[in-house]
């Protein structure tokens, strides 16, 4: 057996149902869950129509590369969404079955094992995914912990110059897998700086990206970022995106990479030996998804409306802020998280994910202790009758502990 499997840590919702274990939640109260990111808002009729109407592609084998529609598709959707001078659809994109398994594919195309000792670097929190990618790709995670002392931005000064002299890759999540943070122009110039000083890839997980609360000021990509720095090549560059959350598909796993040519061409090469192509019928679907903009406002709207109701229950009981993007509130608890989310769970049927479980101890502390993350992805009612248990909790918790 690959003995790099032994390296890989439980995932944070094996070690949730471990800490519920003989834990009886309160009877008469409803189990609502906060816990898992998974959109709940209805998919599309658009994208359901669609996939009724091409069944016929079940018949046949896909294209790794993805039928030439889907691309110019995806390649038109990114220039008017991040302004972008030009992509070339046959090069610089690709269909994927969703960012997740692009992400771990990437790592494996990436990662060069006959260079000493490669780092992977990533966010701390972060989404699992990027650490077992770099684990089974035969690299070692280096961390840069978002805190709020740090706005919850990259602080590329916790690693050394011999760290980044090393490093092949840097995953990027903006807005940010808890907190919700948007990299700025800046913050992109800084790290493309930092790119060309070294020679590793970036790879911009934008899962998020259509969901925030300014109309007026959708979050700056990657891409867009690119372009506005004049790097109209994208070097060294992925931009990762999907229809998850933007359309509430999830079990499509549908999305795309975008970005450097070259990188593209050698992601293809693997995903042609990996065997990732996209079914022609959830090709059909997402070419209809990425061509509609009016449910995605729609989705927009109800998330805002959500955040707006939860945020006035919440903020007389815990220090809550609206994040930049994402469907997120990353919650700082008066005491333990995992205690926090056991109890919570106990004497109020609400599950939320401890924030210890979505990071790392790295640079003397792991940066997820004491907060847990709630996921607004219910109806607005139960969404609202969470956070009047878990505000309830909270103040009873402050008075007992007193």
């Amino acid at each position: 057996m690959n003995p790099d499997l032994d390296l890989l840590q439980p995932y944070p919702f094996q070690r949730l149902a471990g800490l519920f274990e003989g834990v009886t939640p309160a009877p008469g109260l409803r189990p609502i869950s906060l816990g898992i990111g998974e959109p709940r808002h209805p998919t599309p009729a658009l994208v359901r129509d669609a996939l009724v109407a091409n069944l016929d592609g079940l018949s046949s084998y896909p294209a790794t590369a993805g039928t030439e529609a889907l691309r110019r598709s995806i390649a038109e959707w990114l220039i008017g969404r991040h302004t972008l001078p030009a992509i070339d659809w046959k090069s610089q994109v690709l269909p994927v079955n969703g960012s997740r398994e692009a992400l771990f594919a990437l790592a494996q195309t990436v990662v060069d094992r006959t260079r000493p000792d490669p780092v992977v670097v990533s966010p701390n929190p972060f989404y699992q995914i990027y650490e077992g990618a770099t684990l089974l790709a035969g690299a070692r995670p280096a961390f840069l912990n978002q805190t709020p002392a740090n706005g919850f931005r990259l602080d590329l000064g916790q690693l050394s110059d011999e760290v980044w002299s090393r490093t092949q890759l840097l995953f990027v999540c903006s807005p940010g897998n808890p907190a919700g943070a948007v990299l700025t122009l800046e913050d992109w110039r800084a790290l493309f700086e930092l790119s060309d000083r070294h020679g590793f890839v970036i790879a911009s997980d934008e899962c998020y990206s259509e969901i925030y609360f300014d109309d007026a000021a959708p979050p700056l990509g990657g891409l867009g970022a690119a372009a506005r720095l004049g790097r109209t090549g994208y070097e060294r560059l992925i931009a990762l995106g999907s229809l998850s959350k933007r359309s509430n598909c999830p079990g499509m796993r549908s999305g795309f990479v975008a970005g450097d040519a070259a990188v593209v061409e050698r992601f293809l090469l693997y995903r042609t030996y990996h065997g990732c192509a996209m079914s022609p019928t959830l090709q059909a679907a997402s070419l209809a998804a990425w061509r509609d903009e009016a449910h995605v406002d729609e989705n927009r709207r109800l998330y805002r409306a959500k955040f707006d109701a939860v945020l006035d229950i919440l903020a007389p009981a815990l220090p809550v802020e609206r994040p930049d993007g994402g469907f997120y509130l990353w919650i700082e608890t008066p005491g333990d998280d995992t205690v926090f989310a056991r109890e919570l769970y106990r004497s109020q049927a609400v599950t939320v994910l401890p924030g210890s479980y979505l990071a790392r101890a790295a640079h003397g502390e792991n940066p997820g202790v004491n907060r847990v993350r709630a996921a607004l992805v219910a109806d607005v009612d139960e969404c609202v009758e969470a956070a009047r248990r878990l505000a309830a909790f909270a103040t009873g918790w402050r008075a007992t502990s007193r």
